[in-house]
C-alpha cells in the first residue's frame, strides 16, 4: 500500500467523529470493566470458597492457573500488533525518539510516584499498585488514540517496540528504585512492603516476555507466509478482542476476590482515580507542549503526548499479581486504570484535533488541499 493511499485513507477517517471510530469493544470498554466488576462481586458472594479452588493448581510466582492463563491471554493480541521491523524509522528522528525516551522512562514514573506520595500517603498498596502502573508504559491503547487522534502509525509502531523491549530490560530495576531506594533517600516510610527485585524480574519476564517472544513469532511468521496487509486486515482483528477478553476475566476474578472490601470502601477506588486523572493531564498537556517547542510537525508531537500519557495497565495488572498477590490493593488500583484511562484519552483525542486546528493551521491546509 502507497504512503499517498494510506495518508488519503487516514484523512478520510479524520473526517468521521472520534467515537464512531472505536471499535464497539472499545468504544464501551469502561462499560464493559463495570461490568467486569459487578459480576466478579456478584461471583465472590455466590461462592465464598472461590479463592481456594482457584490456587488448586499455581503456576508460577504463587499465580493460580486461571490467572496465568488470563493474564497472558491479555498481553499476547498487543503485542503481536508491534511492528519490530521499523526500528530505523524512528531512531533517525533524534528529537522524537529521545523525548520519547526520557518522557517515558524518567518524567512519567517520576511524576505518578510523586502524585501517589502526595494524594494517598495513607493508602500504601494503592500507592504502590500507582507506582507501578506508572513504570509500565504504554504498548497497548495507544496505537488505538495515536490513530483516532491522526498522529504518526510508523512513529507510534515503533516506540511502541522501544517500549516493549525497554520493559524488558528495565523494569525490575525502575520498580526496585522508586518503590524502595528513593522512598528511603526521601525519608518516606515504606514499612510493611516486602519487595525482590528478583520477583519484579521473574514476574515481567514471564507476563511481558512469553507474549512479547509469541507476538514476535506471530507477526513474522504471518507476514513471511501471507503478507503484511493479510496480517494487519485480517488476523489482527481476529486477535484484538482476545486482549480485552483476557483483561475483563482478570477484572471478574479479582473483583470476586475482593469484592468485600471494595464494597465496603468505595470511597478508595475514587481516591486512586484522582491521581491518575492528574497523571493523564500532566503527561499528555506536558508531552503536546514539548513537541511543539521542539518544532515537531502535528503527527510526530500527537505520537509523543499519547506515547507519554498512555500506561500498560495489562502489564501493571500482572506484576502487581505476580508480586502482590490477586487479592492485593495493588491489583486494585492496576485495575481502576484502564476504566479512567479510556473516557480521559478519548477526551484527549479531542484536544489533540481541536489543538491540530488551533496551532498547525499549515497541517491542516495540507490535509484539506490533499
Amino acid at each position: 500500500m502507497s504512503d499517498a493511499l494510506v495518508e488519503q485513507l487516514q484523512d478520510r477517517e479524520l473526517s468521521t467523529p472520534v467515537i464512531r471510530r472505536l471499535s464497539f469493544l472499545d468504544r464501551f470498554l469502561p462499560a464493559w470493566i463495570i461490568l467486569a466488576m459487578a459480576v466478579g462481586i456478584g461471583l465472590g458472594r455466590a461462592i465464598p470458597s472461590l479463592n481456594t479452588h482457584l490456587n488448586a493448581v499455581q503456576v508460577t510466582s504463587g499465580t493460580s492457573l486461571p490467572i496465568f492463563i488470563g493474564l497472558l491471554v491479555m498481553m499476547y493480541p498487543v503485542l503481536a500488533k508491534v511492528r519490530y521491523d521499523r526500528l530505523g524509522a524512528v531512531t533517525r528522528d533524534r528529537k522524537l525518539l529521545f523525548s520519547s525516551l526520557v518522557l517515558n522512562w524518567l518524567v512519567g514514573p517520576a511524576v505518578m510516584f510523586t502524585l501517589a506520595w502526595l494524594l494517598l500517603p495513607d493508602l500504601p498498596t494503592y500507592r504502590t499498585g500507582l507506582i507501578i502502573v506508572g513504570l509500565a508504559r504504554c504498548i497497548a491503547m495507544v496505537l488505538i488514540w495515536n490513530d483516532l487522534s491522526g498522529g504518526n502509525r510508523e512513529a507510534a509502531a515503533v516506540l511502541v517496540a522501544i517500549n516493549s523491549l525497554f520493559q524488558i530490560a528495565a523494569f525490575a530495576l525502575l520498580g526496585y528504585f522508586y518503590l524502595k531506594v528513593l522512598p528511603e533517600w526521601l525519608g518516606l516510610s515504606t514499612v510493611g512492603l516486602h519487595l525482590s527485585i528478583g520477583r519484579i524480574a521473574e514476574t515481567v519476564a514471564i507476563f511481558l516476555g512469553i507474549p512479547l517472544v509469541a507476538g514476535y513469532l506471530t507477526r513474522t511468521l504471518g507476514e513471511r507466509r501471507r503478507g503484511r496487509e493479510w496480517y494487519e486486515t485480517k488476523l489482527l482483528p481476529r486477535l484484538g478482542p482476545f486482549a480485552l477478553y483476557g483483561l475483563l476475566f482478570t477484572i471478574v476474578i479479582l473483583f470476586a476476590l475482593q469484592g468485600h472490601t471494595i464494597t465496603a470502601r468505595p470511597g478508595d477506588v475514587a481516591r486512586i482515580a484522582v491521581p491518575l486523572l492528574c497523571y493523564f493531564a500532566i503527561m499528555w498537556f506536558g508531552s503536546f507542549a514539548l513537541g511543539r517547542a521542539l518544532g515537531l510537525p502535528y503527527d510526530r508531537t500527537a505520537t509523543l503526548a499519547f506515547t507519554a500519557a498512555g500506561n500498560n495497565f495489562e502489564l501493571a495488572i500482572a506484576v502487581a499479581i505476580g508480586v502482590f498477590g490477586v487479592t492485593s490493593g495493588e491489583a486494585l488500583a492496576g485495575v481502576v486504570g484502564p476504566l479512567i484511562e479510556v473516557p480521559v484519552l478519548v477526551g484527549l483525542v479531542y484536544v489533540s484535533l481541536w489543538a491540530k486546528r488551533r496551532f498547525y493551521a499549515s497541517d491542516v491546509a495540507v490535509d484539506a488541499a490533499s
